[in-house]
């Protein structure tokens, strides 16, 4: 549960600290006082966006503290766990939120930084926090679902049905896609086939410019290549006066040295070094000159082809990588257009199926709806009377069939009332005024309140528009509530105050010539005056302290 709530700089408060207890909590305090800031310091504690806006002015920064009673709690635990943060050994978790003017916004988990997205994270699983904005929220169809399927635990039912629609969705998608790219192609198809054809029929080869020019220069030089190799073969071993002859002469002048100073031996394998070298040049000279052709119609082809490369270059491509690309592309396009029926045929058997899965599963999630749409409308429907609606007051879940099953099943679900016997339960939004709606609402959290692991609810002005004998029924169902969770409310009833297990004053005070907010427990004398103001009298006279004092005897005793 929520033990405390630390505020600071927040709107009119300078310091506040607000202890809470187990039960039902109450807030009260004349208009202006200050209640709903606190509710809102609270929101933004949970993860709400912060905004400089909420800086009390002349300072540079507001925080809000909110110390936890989490013992026992695993889902919070799991939570730290993810995200690296140590639990407290004696269960204690420690949210803060700071906001500058400037507009920067910190958060921290027991002391350790973290973002307003863990804090509203935490937030859910701590807190349900119900206000006016809930009012219009539960006019729209998407919530009155979420409720339904909280209260049926279609948690893993819903999952079913979003897989099944999230693959559903995909194979559509590659449907469309592959369709379009097809009939793209089918519209370019002679454009491309011509790509295609032209430059496969040229049969290019990755690296074949470099060879072209290499044999190129080699067939137009052949003369030249001849002449120069033989003549070097001829010098080096063509005659008795080549050089290989005359360098073998050399070796009886090289042994007599080595045999006459022995430290020269190394002079014999230099000798033997160029010698065969020689030899090589010469063989080497002799076979590259055998090889040489003079092919003027080769080279003549070499040239056609060099001159056909160049024209597709210059059309298709900077380089002959690029030309062999563009034909590669174009190939592949049309054999989309040739091979997207039989791939479209497969993908459409795919979606036929998942689209057979998305509806036995949206099935199983329709029937487990309407067993839980006949149960919470038998519940609810209890429940109505015991807060004033009792002249045959009907309330229904409806399932409001769609056309084709999406990512939250085949139907939305509409909350129907009927507050007058003999009439057909019609939405909420065309007969429920505010009042019951914030009946309709507690009835609703009434019936969840037994399923929902959340601690603590948070009701802010749950008790607009009503008043009297129905009053005190909703403080009692309040109550009643408050034995299974903490519930923390903001009313002006002294029917709902007096049902409180703790109650506390909001008051407006000054210091050093500002207006704060203070908050202060009420027990005893304290308790029974408030009680008294709330009811409208002059809490000093002794009539409207008697009144106070039945009121609170009813309740919970003084």
């Amino acid at each position: 549960m929520l033990s405390e709530l630390r505020i600071r700089n927040f709107a009119l408060i300078d310091r506040l600290s607000v202890r809470l207890g187990p039960g039902l909590n109450v807030l009260t305090g004349e208009t202006g006082a200050g209640k709903s800031i606190i509710v809102g310091a609270l929101s933004l504690l949970l993860g709400e966006r912060a905004s400089a806006d909420v800086v009390r002015a002349g300072e540079d920064r507001a925080s809000v503290e909110g110390v936890f009673d989490v013992a026992g709690r695993e889902d919070v635990d799991r939570i730290l766990d993810e995200r690296g943060i140590d639990p407290d050994e004696d269960g204690v978790l420690v949210l803060k939120r700071e906001v500058a003017a400037a507009g920067r916004n910190r958060a921290w988990v027991n002391g350790s930084p973290t973002t307003a997205a863990v804090l509203g994270e935490l937030g859910r699983a701590l807190v349900d926090l119900h206000g006016q904005h809930e009012h219009q929220t539960l006019l729209k169809r998407d919530e009155q679902r979420a409720i339904l399927d909280a209260y049926g635990g279609h948690g893993d039912l819903l999952a079913a049905v979003r897989e099944a629609h999230r693959q559903a969705v995909a194979l559509r998608r590659d449907i469309s896609e592959l369709d379009t790219r097809r009939r793209d192609a089918a519209q370019r198809a002679d454009f491309l086939r011509f790509q295609a054809d032209e430059i496969e029929a040229v049969s290019l080869k990755p690296g074949e410019e470099e060879e072209m020019e290499d044999e190129a220069r080699r067939l137009s030089h052949s003369e030249e290549l001849q002449a120069l190799s033989g003549g070097l073969a001829d010098a080096v071993s063509g005659s008795e006066r080549a050089l290989l002859h005359e360098v073998g002469s050399l070796r009886r002048q090289i042994d007599s040295l080595v045999r006459i100073d022995p430290a020269q031996e190394d002079v014999r394998e230099l000798y033997d070094t160029v010698y065969y070298s020689l030899q090589e040049l010469g063989e080497r000279m002799e076979r590259y000159n055998s090889t040489i052709e003079h092919d003027p119609r080769r080279l003549e082809e070499i040239r056609r082809r060099q001159d056909l490369v160049f024209r597709l270059k210059s059309k298709y491509g900077q380089t002959l990588d690029e030309v062999i690309e563009v034909g590669r592309r174009a190939r592949a396009e049309l054999d989309l257009v040739e091979g997207a029926e039989w791939e479209l045929g497969g993908l459409k058997k795919k979606l036929a199926a998942a689209e057979e899965a998305l509806a036995a599963a949206a099935a199983s999630l329709t029937a487990a709806r309407e067993a839980a749409m006949e149960r919470l409308s038998a519940e609810v429907s209890a429940v109505l009377p015991e807060l004033g609606m009792s002249n045959g007051a009907v309330f229904r879940a409806e399932r409001v069939p769609l056309a084709q099953a999406g990512a939250f099943g085949a139907e939305e679900v509409e909350f129907r009332v009927s507050l007058n016997r003999g009439f057909e339960p019609k939405a909420l939004s065309h007969v429920a005024s505010g009042g019951e709606m914030s009946r309709i609402m507690l009835a609703l959290k009434t019936i969840l309140a037994r399923l929902d692991s959340v601690p603590t609810l948070v009701f802010d002005e749950v008790d607009a528009g009503i008043g009297g004998r129905v009053g005190l029924q909703v403080g009692d169902k309040m109550r009643e509530v408050a034995g299974t969770h903490q519930v923390f409310a903001i009313t002006h009833l002294p029917q709902i105050a007096s049902r409180a297990h703790v109650h506390l004053l909001v008051r407006k005070g000054e210091r050093d010539g500002r207006t704060t907010t203070e908050v202060t427990p009420l027990e005893s004398a304290d308790r029974v005056q408030e009680i008294a103001r709330m009811l409208g009298g002059d809490p000093e006279s002794a009539v409207s302290l008697e009144h106070a004092r039945e009121l609170l005897e009813r309740g919970v005793g003084v």
